[in-house]
């Protein structure tokens, strides 16, 4: 088969809130995630540096930030913000809010 499909509400949280569609979906080389939260949640910092993966993260609904290195972006709804392989990166979100990160070396 060419294609597959999966709907994200139907793949079991990895974490509070975020829907890994990878193996799902049986991407080789592309990393989607969904992240549907409430309001006050917050993601760990990380780096995908060991990976190097950069990411594209497009916020849906809600609002909140997306801190790349020390600088705090604030997200609305239809931003899109890439952050590169190395950079540290932290969500928070300040209340109910959906978000699509896509990612790939």
């Amino acid at each position: 088969m060419s294609y597959t499909q999966q709907h994200y509400a139907n793949v079991d949280e990895l974490a509070p809130g975020m829907h890994f569609l990878r193996d799902a979906l049986d991407c080789k080389n592309l990393g989607i995630t969904v992240v549907d939260v409430d309001d006050q949640w917050e993601g760990k910092r990380h780096d995908h540096a060991e990976e190097g993966q950069e990411e594209v993260y497009l916020l849906m609904e809600g609002s909140g930030s997306l801190t790349v290195d020390d600088e705090e972006i604030t997200l609305e709804p239809g931003k899109a913000v890439r952050v590169s392989p190395d950079a540290s990166r932290k969500l928070r979100f300040a209340e109910e809010s959906r978000m699509v990160v896509v990612g790939a070396p």
